[in-house]
């Protein structure tokens, strides 16, 4: 039960982590400068932005691992 928890905890890290790398990713285009006024929304948008992609990317990612680490039992 206890690496259940340890993976669960590593999980929400990871999945955080990347969206945290994500958003900082976008804010670095500075996407408000393609507008002559900034939409009211847009920082919600990057917000939900950063969350879709961060949270595709940390799942591909560790369902990668997930399938490296599952390897060893056909060897088995």
């Amino acid at each position: 039960m206890k690496q259940v928890g340890i993976e669960a905890l590593l999980t929400l890290i990871i999945q955080f982590g990347f969206i945290w790398m994500t958003f900082k990713s976008i804010q670095a285009v500075h996407i408000e400068r393609f507008f002559h006024q900034t939409p009211k929304g847009l920082s919600m948008l990057i917000v939900l932005i950063s969350i879709a992609v961060g949270y595709t990317c940390a799942s591909f990612f560790m369902n990668f691992f997930d399938s490296i680490r599952n390897l060893t039992f056909l060897i088995k």
